[in-house]
């Protein structure tokens, strides 16, 4: 770190952060909205900005999908479950790919591919410690 006096380099700075927001990159939102949405199994909750449509979660988070054909299939994103087995059956009855799973002794993952490339796992915590 380069600084340039002594009092920058010495200070810390704390934020307090209240959540956190994944979010993804598409080419068309129009056509990602309606894969999401069935994914998600309703439509989305915010879109604060025409290029940008979010979900939000019960226990807290957001799944955010942007416009930006640039950046779009570069994503990934863990979005935590309680059944994965319901959510594996779920997904496969859209038809994607439900072949790209693994467990280990804290967790079990499924994991997925949007129709941009993204990559979305979908995770059950085994290891209850985990998902408190």
């Amino acid at each position: 770190m380069l600084c340039m006096t002594r009092d920058v380099c010495n200070t810390r700075m704390t934020m307090s952060i209240d959540n956190a927001i994944a979010s993804v990159a598409v080419r068309d939102l129009t056509a990602a909205m309606t894969w999401y949405e069935a994914l998600l199994g309703r439509a989305p909750d915010s879109r604060p900005m025409p290029e940008v449509a979010e979900w939000k979660f019960p226990r807290g988070g957001w799944l955010q999908v942007y416009q930006v054909p640039e950046r779009a299939g570069n994503g990934s994103v863990t979005l935590a479950v309680t059944r994965l087995d319901n959510v594996t059956a779920h997904v496969k009855k859209l038809g994607i790919d439900t072949k790209d799973r693994s467990s280990g002794p804290k967790v079990r993952t499924l994991m997925i591919t949007d129709p941009d490339g993204n990559h979305i796992a979908f995770a059950e915590a085994i290891d209850k410690t985990m998902a408190s």
